[in-house]
């Protein structure tokens, strides 16, 4: 297919989205409902689908824009705090099988099929395109110089994101694709989670019972942590840690320099959902089990409610998760008192922020949805709050305080390779 072709064709699908989107802004909460609990619609809008056919399947965000990737293989890409739409991009045939896209500084990356996609986060522009040795098991990773993604067989691959470039300008690729073959890692079963790097070491976890710790520039195993049975869930990381979750239904808190075990928790149910950070706040969601809400740093257990499902995002004092009904329950996230529910069961693809205090979903036929807190212009960052954006005429949010007494205990742990058990 030309150039022509495939623009025109994204042209004719989004005027098609378009009716379609103008049906379901029906579907959108009411001001006045959402005002109940402090909140607005920050933005609405519609991603570029094939409607007779196309589904929502993945919903990836950073902190500058948020990634909607169809069935059909197309993402399109949303100012995360606009809702402008900058750019849809068709990725291989339609309904090529494919995995939740990545992003750095500069580019988008997802694989679709055994193709990789490299594409420029501004205008979608496609960068280069690598085919993969492997098929993939997992969503790649990565960071400013490596892209990361493991297989079935167990291998975790490593490639030099400017040797690609370099090559690709060349026109050397797919011919020459092993020259940006940077590392192969092997595990002795299927790698079973999205690898975790810090730009010097990366996590993942095998099949094998094992998360592994890596020198992300050259393979060096520098601790491997075993369990007593398969992980269950895809990894949860702060910084500094790492939390895996066992078949044996116990969460373990790790620290990722050391692999040393800061806390246990065993949660009585089988845990299928990644557990999730924010501020000083740990979730754990076991299946059919409700919610568990742990302190951060001890593992100690804060509160816990009934028939909640999944993690949606929190503010200062608000925690947003998905209850048995599909809707939006509300909680406080200090004692996880009730405050309320918002009926948004058309909603039924929610992206679980830790980034930051938005709250992102959409609907299967890609109707996309930004809620914040009322008159918040700015979101608070809740995982990397170095990344927030200076603005001297506000005070500083909790969350870096936060984050910092987190960085002040993980350095009170490198004294002491104890670890302690919660039950």
């Amino acid at each position: 297919m030309t150039r022509l072709q495939t623009t025109l064709a994204l042209l004719a699908m989004l005027y098609v989205t378009s009716l379609s989107a103008f049906a379901q802004t029906r579907t959108l909460p009411s001001s006045r409902d959402l005002a109940r609990f402090g909140l607005e619609r920050a933005w609405h809008g519609q991603a570029t689908l094939d409607v007779g056919q196309d589904r929502v399947r993945h919903v990836v965000l950073d902190e500058r824009s948020l990634y909607v990737q169809s069935s059909g293989g197309i993402i399109t890409a949303f100012d995360s705090e606009t809702g402008q739409k900058r750019w849809a991009v068709q990725l291989g045939r339609q309904n090529t099988p494919s995995q939740a896209c990545v992003s750095n500084e500069d580019n988008v990356l997802a694989i679709v099929g055994t193709t990789l996609y490299a594409l420029d986060k501004i205008d979608g522009d496609l960068i280069w395109k690598l085919s993969l040795p492997k098929s993939a098991s997992t969503s790649p990773s990565v960071d400013n110089r490596r892209l990361y993604y493991g297989t079935l067989d167990g291998s975790v691959y490593a490639f030099d994101l400017k040797k690609i470039e370099e090559l690709h300008n060349d026109n050397l690729l797919p011919q020459w694709t092993n020259v940006a073959l940077l590392w192969r890692y092997k595990a002795a079963a299927e790698i079973t989670t999205q690898a975790i790097s810090n730009n010097l070491t990366l996590n993942f976890a095998s099949r094998d019972k094992s998360l592994y710790s890596l020198t992300a520039a050259d393979r060096t195993l520098q601790w491997q942590f075993e369990t007593d049975r398969a992980v269950s869930a895809p990894l949860g990381h702060s910084p500094g840690f790492v939390y895996l979750a066992s078949e044996d239904f116990n969460v373990f808190c790790i620290k990722q320099d050391t692999g040393s075990m800061r806390w246990q928790f065993v949660a009585g149910l089988p845990i299928k959902k990644e557990v999730r950070v924010v501020g000083k706040n740990c979730y754990i969601f076991p299946h059919r089990g409700g919610v568990f809400c742990l302190s951060k740093i001890s593992g100690e257990r804060r509160w816990k409610k009934p028939y909640m499902e999944d993690f949606i995002g929190a503010t200062k004092k608000l925690v947003f998760l998905t209850d048995n009904l599909g809707q939006v329950s509300i909680l406080a996230s200090d004692d996880g008192a009730p405050i309320g529910s918002l009926k948004l069961q058309n909603f039924k693809i929610r992206y679980g922020n830790e980034l930051t205090d938005r709250l992102y979903m959409a609907t299967e036929t890609g109707l996309i949805l930004c809620i914040r807190e009322q008159n918040k212009e700015f979101p608070t960052y809740h995982m990397f709050p170095e990344r927030q954006p200076i603005l001297p005429e506000f005070a500083a949010d909790d969350p870096a305080t936060d984050d910092a007494d987190d960085s002040a205990a993980a350095d009170a742990d490198n004294g002491s390779n104890d670890s302690g058990f919660n039950f």
